[in-house]
C-alpha cells in the first residue's frame, strides 16, 4: 500500500490512541475551567446554574472539575444557563480576551452592508481575482456533475477534475480504501489538501466534488472563496435513478427506507448546496438541455473569463 502524504509530502498517520485521549482530556479541562470562570464572573452558585439548566450540582461540580465527560445536549443547556454560546466553551480562543470573538459577534448582528464591506476589507484580493476561471460544481450524488463537468470542458477547452480522483492520484489508493484505513477525519483532511493542491496548479479547470464537502465548514469555505461554484440539482427519484444507472445498486440494496433517506439527506443539505453561487436543476432534462444551460450559465456570468454577457447559443 503506497504511503499516503499532506500536501508538504509528509507522511499522513492516524492519530495514535494516547494523543486522542490527550486531546480529549485538553478539551475538558477547558470547558470546565471556562464554565466555572463564566459562573463566577456572574456571581452564579452551582444550585442556581443547576436550576436553570436542569443538570444536577453534582453534575456541574464534576465538570467544572474535569471529570465528567458531559454530553453534548448537556452542555447547551449549561451554555445557556450562563448566557453563552456552546462554541465559546469549547473553542481554542477564550471568549474573555480574544479579539476574534468580538469580530465574530458583531460581524453577526451587522447589517448585509456592513458585512460586505467587511469581506471587501479583509479579502486580500476581489473575489473575482481569487476564483480566476476556476468553476466548481457541487451537489448530491447522481445530480450530474461529472457527466456534464467532463461536456463542459471539451466544450470551453477547459481541463476537468473529479476531487476523488486526485485524492486516488495522490495517495495512491481507492477512495473507499481511504475511508477505511483512516476514516471519515482522515478524508476529509486529504480532501481539503486536494482542493488546496488544485488552486495551486490550475487557475482555470472544471472541478467536481463529493456531495458531502459541504459539510466541512473550512473546505466549503475555501471553495466559495476561489471557485465559481455551481449547483447542480435534480429530484430525489432523479439521483437514485441516476446512481442505479451507473451499476451502483448499494443505495438500494437490503434498505427499503433508502428514498425516504435521500429525501431527508438533500433537504438537509439544501441551506449549504443554496449558498453556492449559482444553481442549475438537471430535473427532467436530457443531458444535450442539461450542458446547453450549463454553457449558458458560465457564459452569461462570465465564469471561462470572458466578460458576464446576454447569450443565445444556438442548441446542435
Amino acid at each position: 500500500m503506497s504511503e499516503i502524504t499532506n500536501f508538504r509530502g509528509e507522511a499522513l498517520q492516524p492519530a495514535p490512541a494516547k494523543a486522542q485521549d490527550a486531546a480529549v482530556e485538553e478539551l475538558m479541562a477547558r470547558v470546565g475551567a471556562r464554565v466555572r470562570k463564566a459562573r463566577e464572573l456572574k456571581g452564579l452558585s452551582r444550585r442556581v446554574v443547576s436550576e436553570l439548566s436542569g443538570v444536577s450540582q453534582r453534575y456541574l461540580a464534576q465538570l467544572e472539575a474535569s471529570e465528567g465527560n458531559i454530553s453534548i445536549g448537556l452542555l447547551q443547556r449549561v451554555a445557556g444557563a450562563l448566557d453563552m454560546r456552546i462554541e465559546w466553551l469549547v473553542g481554542a480562543d477564550d471568549p474573555w480576551s480574544a479579539d476574534t470573538i468580538r469580530v465574530v459577534e458583531l460581524f453577526r448582528q451587522a447589517t448585509a452592508g456592513q458585512r460586505a464591506q467587511v469581506m471587501a476589507t479583509l479579502s486580500p484580493e476581489p473575489p473575482e481575482r481569487m476564483r480566476a476561471q476556476r468553476i466548481c460544481l457541487v451537489g448530491l450524488r447522481g445530480a450530474g456533475k461529472s457527466t456534464l463537468g467532463a461536456r463542459a470542458s471539451e466544450a470551453l477547452g477547459m481541463p476537468f477534475l473529479e476531487l476523488n480522483r486526485e485524492i486516488e492520484a495522490h495517495s495512491g489508493i481507492p477512495v473507499n480504501e481511504v475511508m477505511a484505513f483512516y476514516g471519515q477525519d482522515g478524508y476529509r483532511r486529504l480532501e481539503a489538501q486536494a482542493v488546496d493542491r488544485v488552486i495551486a496548479t490550475h487557475d482555470s479547470v472544471i472541478l467536481a466534488v463529493a456531495g458531502g464537502i459541504v459539510t466541512e465548514p473550512a473546505t466549503y469555505n475555501t471553495l466559495l472563496a476561489n471557485f465559481h461554484t455551481i449547483w447542480i440539482k435534480a429530484r430525489p427519484e432523479e439521483h437514485m435513478n441516476r446512481v442505479r444507472a451507473q451499476g451502483d445498486l448499494r443505495p438500494m440494496a437490503g434498505n427499503p427506507e433508502a428514498m425516504e433517506q435521500l429525501r431527508a439527506l438533500l433537504k438537509s443539505r439544501a441551506p449549504l448546496y443554496q449558498r453556492a453561487d449559482a444553481q442549475l436543476d438537471t430535473g427532467g432534462k436530457s443531458l444535450e438541455d442539461s450542458l446547453y444551460d450549463l454553457l449558458q450559465l458560465i457564459a452569461a456570468r462570465g465564469y471561462d473569463g470572458s466578460r458576464p454577457k446576454d447569450v443565445s447559443l444556438q442548441k446542435s
